[in-house]
Order: C-alpha cells, then sequence, then structure tokens
C-alpha cells in the first residue's frame, strides 16, 4: 500500500543541552549587539568630555586625551576583531576591557586635580562605569561580576588615597558597595529572566514546527492518492492549470495522456480487491519511474485511470511516450487470465492530446480531447495507444451523442432516481436516504453517471436535471414522509446559476414540502473556484433550512478551503479511506481525517460501508452516520414507499441478491 508518513515523537532537550542552546543563541545576540554597544558607549563616553572641562578644568585635556585614546583604541580593536572573525568571548574581553581601562583612564588624571573637594565627588560618576558592565552590555553573568569587581576595588583604592573626610570615605564607600550589589543583582534576574524568555521562544518554536509540519502532512494527505502514492486528482488538476496557464501565456505546449488499465473489474472479480489494489500500485510505481525520465507529472485521476502531463514540443513526442507507457505496464507481466481477448496479462489503454491553436479557450478542452483518444484506443482492441487527431472520421466526439440524449431525457422518461440509505451509526436508525440519478439510452442501455454527468456539467443540462431531480424527490418520498431526510447531488455550476435557491424555494412551496428535509451534496469540479456567488447561494439555501453536506472528502475534489469557508452540517469522507484501513498507515489516514473534520464541528459520514468488521470500526471511531451495500443498497422509491411505516419508525431497505 502507499507509503504515508508517520510524526516523529517529540525530543524534549535535556537541561544540558538547554543550557548548550542558551549560551549558543545568548553568543550570537552578544555578538550582534557588540558593535552598536560599544560605539554608543564611547560616544557617551567622549561627551562626558564637557563635564570635565566644568569640573575639573586644570586637568581636563589629560582626561579628554585619555578618553579619545581609550575609546579610538576599543573601536579600533573590535572592529578588527568582528573582520577576522573572532570568537565572540574576544568580543566580550574587548568591551570590558574598554570598560576597565576607560575607568582608569578617565579616573587616573582625574584624581590629580587641584581642586580635591570637587574630584572627590567627582569620582561618584565612576559607579557609571559600574553599572555599564551590569546592566548595558550583555555579557555572561559571570563575565559582568569580574568587570564590576575590578570597578569596585578600583573605586575603593581611589577612595581610599583621595584627601577626605572619614564620613565622606565611609559614605561613598556604601554607596559604592550599594551600587555594586544593586546592579549585580539586577544583572543577574536579567539573565534569569533571558534564560526563561529563552525557554518560552524555544518551546514556542518547537510548536510551531509541529504544526508548520502537521500541516504540512495534512496538505500531502490532501494532494496524495492513499493506494498508490501518486498524486491524486486535486493535486494533478492545479498543475494542470498551471500547465495550461504557461501555454496561454508563453506558448509552453504540453501533453495531457489518460491511462486506463484495460479490464480492470474482471481483475478485481478474479482475484480481489486486495489483489486489484496491488495491481495497481506496481503499475503507478512503474509508470511513475518512466515519468520522471521525462520530467513530468503523473497522478491518480480515479479507479483505473491515471493521468499524466509532460511539457513536450512535438507530437512525435507525445506519441513515442504514450507508447512506452503502454508497452511498460505490459512488461510488468502481471497475470490477468480472464480477459478472454487473447492476452493473459494487465494491459493498459492510453490516449494522448497535444496542445495546438485550435484546442479552444477552456481548459478541460485538452482532457476531453484525451478522453476521446482513450476512447479510440479501447475500441480499437485496448493495450494500445492513441494520439486525438481532429481530423480523423474515428475521433467523433461520444460526448455530443450523450449531450442530444441529455436534452430529451426528461421528457422521454429515459432519467431516473435510485435511493441508498443512510444509517446512524450509534441508534442503528435509518435517518437518510441519497438519491442517484440513474440515464438510460432509447435502447434501454444504462449510461454510468461518470460518463453523462461531466457532459451535463459541461453543457449545461444539469441546471434541468437538478431542478428535475429535487422536484422528485420531493413527490416521490418527502411530500408523504416515507422518509426523514434525503440528499440530493448539486454540482457547483448549479450553484453559480443565479437563482438557483429561488427555484428551490418555490418547489418545496408547490410540493409542501420543508427545506430541512432536504441536504444538498456538493463535489468540487475540475474547473470550480470557490467565489462570492456560490457562498451567497449556500447562504440562501440555508435560509430556507436546507443542510449543505460536502461530498467525497479527501479524494482531491474537495479542498481545505472548502471547510474553512463553509460551514457544513455533515463531511462525507470517501470510501477509499475505509477500504485502506486494513493497513496501520490506512486506519492513521482514516483517524487523521476524522480529527480533522471533527475538530471543525462537522458531523461525518463515511461511504462504503460493506462488510461487519468496517461497521464495528466505524463505531469504535464515533463516526455518526455510514453508508454502503452493508446498510443498503441503491433501490427504486417504491422499495421505501412500501416498507414505510405509519409510526415513522425506521424504514428498513430490501437488499438485492
Amino acid at each position: 500500500m502507499a507509503h504515508v508518513e508517520s510524526y516523529e515523537p517529540r525530543h524534549e532537550p535535556g537541561s544540558d543541552e538547554l543550557r548548550i542552546l542558551y549560551r549558543r543563541e545568548a553568543q550570537a545576540k552578544r555578538r550582534a549587539d557588540a558593535r552598536p554597544g560599544l560605539w554608543i558607549a564611547v560616544v557617551i563616553y567622549l561627551l562626558f568630555s564637557a563635564t570635565d572641562l566644568l569640573l575639573i578644568p586644570d586637568v581636563a585635556a589629560y582626561t579628554i586625551t585619555a578618553r579619545f585614546a581609550v575609546g579610538l583604541t576599543a573601536l579600533l580593536t573590535l572592529e578588527v576583531q568582528l573582520r577576522r572573525g573572532a570568537a565572540t568571548e574576544w568580543l566580550d574581553m574587548t568591551c570590558a576591557a574598554a570598560i576597565i581601562f576607560g575607568y582608569i583612564g578617565w579616573l587616573y588624571p582625574t584624581s590629580m586635580g587641584a581642586d580635591r573637594e570637587t574630584v572627590a565627588y567627582y569620582m561618584v560618576f565612576g559607579t557609571i562605569f559600574m553599572m555599564s558592565a551590569n546592566l548595558f552590555f550583555t555579557f555572561s553573568f559571570k563575565v559582568s561580576i569580574i568587570t564590576s569587581t575590578i570597578i569596585l576595588c578600583i573605586l575603593y583604592v581611589v577612595n581610599y588615597l583621595v584627601p577626605a573626610t572619614l564620613t565622606y570615605k565611609m559614605v561613598f564607600g556604601s554607596f559604592y558597595i550599594s551600587c555594586f550589589t544593586f546592579t549585580s543583582y539586577v544583572n543577574w534576574k536579567l539573565n534569569k529572566e533571558r534564560y526563561n524568555v529563552f525557554l518560552n521562544a524555544l518551546e514556542a518554536k518547537i510548536q510551531h514546527r509541529e504544526a508548520t509540519e502537521r500541516g504540512k502532512a495534512l496538505l500531502r494527505l490532501s494532494r496524495t492518492d492513499p493506494l498508490t502514492g501518486l498524486e491524486n486528482r486535486r493535486a494533478i488538476d492545479e498543475k494542470l492549470r498551471d500547465y495550461w496557464t504557461d501555454w496561454q501565456k508563453h506558448g509552453s505546449s504540453f501533453a495531457a495522456i489518460l491511462i486506463d488499465v484495460d479490464f480492470f473489474k474482471k481483475f478485481n472479480d478474479c482475484y480481489g480487491h486486495q489483489e486489484g489494489d496491488r495491481c495497481l500500485i506496481h503499475v503507478a510505481n512503474a509508470l511513475s519511474d518512466l515519468i520522471k525520465q521525462h520530467d513530468g507529472s503523473i497522478g491518480r485521476y480515479g479507479g483505473e485511470e491515471f493521468i499524466v502531463l509532460a511539457r513536450m514540443d512535438k507530437k512525435d513526442q507525445v506519441a513515442d511516450l504514450a507508447e512506452a507507457i503502454c508497452r511498460t505496464v505490459e512488461n510488468l507481466a502481471l497475470t490477468h487470465e480472464l480477459r478472454r481477448d487473447g492476452i493473459s496479462i494487465v494491459t493498459a489503454s492510453v490516449g494522448a492530446a497535444f496542445t495546438r491553436k485550435q484546442t479552444g479557450a477552456k481548459l478541460e478542452k485538452i482532457i476531453h480531447e484525451a478522453d476521446r483518444a482513450l476512447y479510440l484506443a479501447k475500441a480499437s482492441g485496448r493495450n494500445c495507444a492513441r494520439l486525438f487527431d481532429p481530423t480523423d472520421p474515428q475521433s467523433s466526439d461520444e460526448s455530443e451523442n450523450l449531450a442530444a440524449l441529455l436534452k430529451i431525457a426528461i421528457s422521454q422518461n429515459l432519467v431516473s432516481l435510485v435511493y441508498q440509505p443512510i444509517q446512524d451509526v450509534a441508534s442503528g436508525r435509518f435517518e437518510a436516504v441519497e438519491a442517484l440519478m440513474r440515464l438510460k439510452m432509447l435502447d434501454g442501455t444504462l449510461v454510468p453517471p461518470s460518463l453523462f454527468i461531466p457532459v451535463a456539467e459541461r453543457t449545461g443540462a444539469i441546471l434541468e436535471l437538478g431542478r428535475w431531480a429535487i422536484r422528485t424527490v420531493c413527490t416521490e418520498l418527502l411530500a408523504e414522509d416515507h422518509v426523514r431526510v434525503v440528499s440530493v447531488n448539486v454540482s457547483p455550476i448549479q450553484l453559480k446559476t443565479p437563482g438557483f435557491a429561488a427555484s428551490v424555494a418555490t418547489i418545496l412551496g408547490e410540493t409542501g414540502v420543508t427545506g430541512n428535509r432536504l441536504a444538498f451534496e456538493i463535489t468540487e469540479g475540475l474547473e470550480m473556484e470557490m467565489h462570492s456567488d456560490i457562498l451567497r447561494c449556500i447562504s440562501d439555501l440555508k435560509l430556507l433550512g436546507i443542510k449543505i453536506w460536502l461530498d467525497d472528502f479527501g479524494t482531491g475534489f474537495a479542498g481545505l478551503s472548502w471547510l474553512r469557508l463553509i460551514d457544513f452540517d455533515t463531511v462525507k469522507i470517501d470510501r477509499s479511506f475505509l477500504h485502506d484501513c486494513a493497513t496501520p498507515n490506512g486506519k492513521a489516514m482514516l483517524q487523521d481525517i476524522i480529527a480533522l473534520v471533527r475538530n471543525r464541528g462537522h458531523k461525518i459520514l463515511v461511504e462504503g460501508v460493506e462488510t461487519d468488521e468496517q461497521m464495528a470500526l466505524m463505531r469504535e471511531f464515533g463516526i455518526d452516520n455510514v453508508q454502503g451495500f452493508r446498510v443498503g443498497r441503491p433501490a427504486p422509491a417504491e422499495n421505501f414507499q412500501r416498507h414505510r411505516d405509519v409510526h415513522k419508525r425506521p424504514f428498513a431497505v430490501r437488499k438485492s441478491a
């Protein structure tokens, strides 16, 4: 199965590691602060020359000379050290020495002044140097204490030598001790606070990194196919938009190639779904290795279908790559004995399209052309590649026939609805049913929804079909309370259409059904972008009481941004995640998706519940509602009408054999 990245357990640094990290960070800060700190200190030191001229004019020339000599020497030394990349400890030593020698260079000539009383009082400024060591520079506590202690000792020596009264010496001696004690204590507190700030910042950094990693993991989850590990439809659609934009703006041509594993349903029927999954994984890995050589992108487009995007300059290159894809799958030689077409291994049909001026302005056109080429490859016997050729009569667009059929589908009763029940896991009650549209051709042949729904959306027929479906569920099941709630799939194209909400309100009024009996399931399509028209329509529908569900979450159709922008009543998790729960990674992935949705406060519905074991797992995970063959298969409205209970107990659904 596909590899899912797991989170590494969080590493908690020990106290020794924290101290080492703190010292490294403190050194970096001291290094950054050394130059501006010393320059500011020297400038202030030199500005005090003015006080020398006022208080000790007889020796001011000497003190000012000493100030300039010490200050300029300190700055020159520091600049040389910084240029040579000296260690931070040496920068600290330079700054500390500048304080000590700056004090000595100022104090010595000052003490020789004639006015002894003025000199004695002027010496109190010496405490500024002590405060510089403890508070101005961000030295380590040890360096600060040593520097300020040297300043204190010098102060006491000079205090002893300067002629003054005993009272003066005792008062200023006590002042020096108080200043030393106070500044040292504040320095200690600051160092302690810096360490606490470092710890808090480190914790915040760790939490931010973990949140970022989880966000990246969720982003990868939303863009990765859980089975094959390839990009999913959402991711490949984004790349398709990028390729298309580059082609439109810069003429960077590219190819879109659709790959379909031949007779894959029969493979599943013969060998089982697990072997079918392994087959898809083998095919995906082989194709991924091939496409890397062409600097292209490959993704799983749904079921057994893959898509390749690659920048190409010539049609011949596209044809060669398409053929190489066919041969790569064939060379895997995976056994497939039920084909009955003379081939006993797994093969693939490939349809390719290449950008050209006639392709048109719509992005989905190139995918449509690749799909037509794929249809032609299948019609040609499979295990072959076809490149779309607009001049080839065999490339006639089958979708045009469907478009014509859809125009008469309602009037000719070619379209109908079946209903699949939805069960509440906790109570076991059948809370709702989902309406599923079916289409048959004039000869009675059924057309899969995967074929006619895209055509209906492209041609706009989905608007009339959608209104018909809403009216039908109201009249068939809701008007006479056969079921509580019916969910109807609604295309974003319908939501963008002006007046859609009003038309729904009209249907509700005409049929006498309240809005809270309806739920609309929204699936993000290939060309859909969330914008104000859709948000406004959804808001109007909610005012009618209609519930809004998000369908196929996790497959790439529905983006995480939809969860952020819309308050969904229910989020339906795609069946593929439940079926991947046979592996620990698959189970962990489903739990992550459930946690993500639950944190947003939405109800959760899981599709594809087919076995008792899967139902038990849903109970274990605390899922709200489930849907699948274990609950009930799609059935006509008559099945629900016949089994309706007048006391409104949970309705039963007969399962087909």
